[in-house]
């Protein structure tokens, strides 16, 4: 077939399943945009690029599919890079194309150009320039490959200006070959033998469930071992959602702000099966003091992650699916380890202890509206259902400790990254990728300004999001260690109280509602989950509340202060 060169990119778009792209034209990504425009391909102009790639970022975890973004050259490419970052982080898979100046302006300091494969070398899977039309086939498929596959990730289209006006003979490939890229989706039976034996003699075994679980799909195999084997779990801020939070069997999130529960049971295991996850700093705490009990079986596709953080007694590489597919098997040969079995009865009772000794809990009454009452309320009137995606601050621990999540890709947060003005675009995406169901976003009065221009897009594309602002008048993790750890130095942490958020998203065209008191929170979200347009609420709530329980910097996950 005969194309130019971005005709031959969105026809490769269309090859790999692609529906929609979350974008900002520009000059040098005007060849892509021309080709765009009659394709079939929705296009949702965001309006900013962090946005679109933090949107294309919703769409993919919501959905299971490649996220797509797409930017001009120079600052549209570089406006890209925190949204590519946070899917390296978290591991989406998306695809970022970028348009770029014409080849004979390479290398020149011209007009808008960055060299934006250099700057995303770090934070992504690969990426490519695109210096021959010819090309362009076998790279699309490339990418839509090595995005979605193994670990999932993001990976950078750059497109040259006069490439993308090129003519030629265009032919997508029916399959992908890379010599250099071959993820094993199988593992080594023995070690999945030896994982069985060492889980059946385990007195004190507990699952870690992390955001691997959610993105390979390996939540049934999770929760069939989990229940055959009568093993409690915890999981990570990322695994939240592989396992209903009403589950007897399930301890809550683990890590600085986890439960008391969670984080005793992980301390005093014997042994712990990590599952998708990264032990990183925010999960271990002081990695000297973790877990010292236990041994650490670690079941991740990712080879680099193995003893990266943690030390692996037994490492596992493998897709998750075929990985706890597999110790399910290896598990039967052990029928003591079977059902809720005896043998671990004690160990069981007394995590359940630990949940009913210290619950999540705060203060509630009085005048002043309790964050945490608002996301109680909101999981409440949901039913524990809503796609809940979330910015990045108190707010989110909130969320994440009380609102009841069931089910997996329902939590969308920027994890790894901890990326403000994530909330509203992913939200956006979620949106997008599933317009039968609610989602709700969770906000800071910090986080919401971050892209709060984003309104404009909910409110043209008519997208029913709910987002719930709990405005305290800080950036108010900040001010959380500034009060424990600085002496309430609350310098440059203190925003301006009076801005009024409902009358600013009133006047770009969505519902702007506003909360004060603790006896409107419940009707005020009900007005707004019941209004099919994009409604923003502003709750006014304790200025000074923190989120508890906490692991201070360099402590141990059994140290935990509050709560």
């Amino acid at each position: 077939m005969r194309s130019t060169g971005a005709g031959a990119l969105v026809e490769g778009l269309k090859r790999e399943g692609v529906e929609v792209i979350f974008g900002y034209p520009g000059g040098a990504s005007l060849p892509i945009y021309d080709a765009l425009f009659d394709s079939g391909i929705r296009h949702i102009l965001a309006r900013h690029e962090q946005a679109a790639a933090f949107a294309a970022d919703g769409y993919a975890r919501v959905t299971g599919k490649v996220g797509v973004a797409l930017a001009t050259s120079g600052p549209g490419a570089t406006n890209l890079v925190t949204g590519i970052a946070n899917a390296f982080m978290d591991s989406t898979p998306l695809v970022a194309i970028t348009g770029q100046v014409a080849r004979p302006l390479l290398g020149k300091d011209s007009f808008q150009e960055v060299d934006i494969t250099g700057i995303t070398t770090p934070i992504t899977k690969h990426n490519f320039l695109v210096k021959r039309a010819e090309d362009l086939p076998r790279v699309v498929a490339e990418a839509f490959y090595i995005a979605r596959t193994g670990r999932p990730g993001p990976v950078l289209i750059d497109l040259p200006k006069d490439v993308a006006a090129t003519e030629f003979e265009s032919i997508y490939p029916e399959k992908v070959e890379m010599r250099s890229y071959r993820p094993e989706r199988e593992g080594d039976p023995a070690a999945v033998d030896q994982a069985a034996e060492l889980i059946a003699r385990a007195k004190r075994p507990l699952l870690l469930v992390g955001g691997g679980v959610v993105a390979s799909g390996a939540t049934p195999f999770l929760r069939d071992l989990m229940h055959r084997a009568g093993i409690p779990a915890v999981a990570s801020l990322m695994g939240l959602g592989a396992i209903p939070a009403d589950d007897p069997l399930f301890l809550g999130m683990f890590g600085m702000h986890g439960t008391y529960a969670a984080n005793l049971a992980v301390h005093e295991s014997d042994l712990l099966i990590g599952c998708g996850i990264r032990f990183d700093d925010r999960q271990t705490g002081d990695l000297a003091g973790f877990a010292p009990h236990a041994r650490v079986i670690h079941l991740d596709v990712d080879p680099a992650e193995i003893n990266k953080n943690v030390k692996a007694y037994l490492p596992v590489v493998a897709d998750l699916s075929w990985s706890l597919a597999a110790l399910l098997e290896g598990l039967d040969a052990h029928p003591d380890s079977g059902g809720l079995n005896p043998r671990l009865a004690g160990w069981r009772q007394a995590v359940w202890g630990y949940r009913q000794q210290r619950p999540l809990r705060y203060e509630n009454g009085g005048e002043a509206i309790k964050p945490q009452y608002v996301i109680e309320e909101l999981s409440r009137l949901t039913g524990g259902q809503a796609i809940v995606t979330t910015d990045v601050g108190q707010h989110q621990m909130w969320t994440a400790q009380f609102y009841r999540f069931q089910r997996p890709r329902q939590f969308i947060t920027s994890g790894g990254l901890g990326s403000m003005g994530f909330g509203l675009p992913a939200a956006i995406g979620a949106q997008v990728g599933c317009p039968d169901q609610t989602v709700v976003t969770v906000s800071g009065d910090g986080s919401f300004l971050m892209n709060c221009q984003e309104v404009i897009t909910a409110v043209e594309n008519e997208l029913p999001i709910v987002v719930a602002i709990l405005n305290n008048g800080y950036l108010g993790m900040v001010r959380q260690w500034q009060e424990l750890f600085y002496r309430r130095r609350y310098s440059s942490s203190t925003l301006d109280h009076a801005a009024d958020l409902a009358g600013m998203v009133e006047a770009m065209g969505a519902v702007g509602l506003r909360a004060t008191r603790p006896s409107e929170v419940g009707p005020v979200l009900e007005q707004a989950l019941g209004t099919r347009r994009p409604v923003f609420i502003d709750f006014r709530v304790s200025p000074e509340e923190n989120v508890y329980p906490m692991v201070p910097g360099g402590a141990n996950l059994n140290q935990m202060i509050g709560g």
